[in-house]
């Protein structure tokens, strides 16, 4: 019975030991890229993107032709952050957020640049469930990005604003940190006689957020 017992309790470590070893695995940016269900990156298929991990692994350039007669090439990867040029216009970074037990969820930008860069933010489980962005990240309102000390009763003010009839805003996930970046780049789609007309009002700075817990905070 004594044997019995002891081998339950290995049986029972080897499958915990199996079963952690998993969950390391499965929360290792490499391993979730390459998992990632190809309707969220249609133009890069699972085998090509295994293939560009193997590549970028040996040193080389990891740059394959995609699915839409263009060329995908990952130009970063550590255990938890990505950086995908997916298209010749179009990038997509991943980074492993933490939360207090001891898990990630993975967050997204993917950007397009029209040539103005414009990005989304979504936010994944490592089963690559899409979950809700507004309960971990607030987006800024354009307001935020004019400066406070503007001459907002002068008549050259409400000219110059309206000028910024669109929202774009380029997002930028920080490798080495937990540290979202807002850039306001709605200017840079305007003439260049228009940029100087709104130059005045608009703050030079991004909006910085950092990951506390489960969301990101200004």
């Amino acid at each position: 019975k004594l044997i019995k017992d002891i081998a339950m309790k290995q049986y029972a470590l080897i499958i915990l030991f199996c079963f952690l070893s998993y969950a390391s695995y499965a929360q290792d940016m490499a391993s979730l890229f390459a998992g990632m269900p190809d309707r969220y990156l249609p133009q890069l298929e699972s085998a090509w993107r295994k293939d560009l991990i193997d590549l970028y692994s040996s040193g080389k350039t990891a740059r394959l032709e995609n699915m839409i007669s263009g060329y995908s090439e990952l130009k970063m990867l550590t255990t938890d952050y990505l950086l995908l040029q997916t298209t010749e216009r179009s990038t997509l970074e991943m980074k492993l957020l933490p939360l207090v037990n001891n898990t990630y969820i993975i967050c997204a930008v993917s950007t397009v640049y029209a040539p103005t860069p414009d990005s989304r933010v979504l936010f994944f489980s490592p089963e690559w469930e899409v979950l809700e962005v507004g309960d971990m990240f607030v987006p800024p309102a354009a307001d935020w990005f004019l400066k406070e000390d503007a001459d907002r009763e002068s008549d050259a003010y409400p000219d110059a604003v309206s000028r910024l009839d669109m929202e774009l805003i380029h997002y930028r996930l920080d490798p080495e940190s937990l540290k979202l970046t807002a850039v306001y780049t709605t200017s840079e789609y305007l003439s260049k006689e228009d940029r100087e007309k709104v130059a005045p009002y608009l703050k030079t700075e991004p909006k910085v957020y950092i990951w506390e817990k489960y969301r990101f905070k200004e």
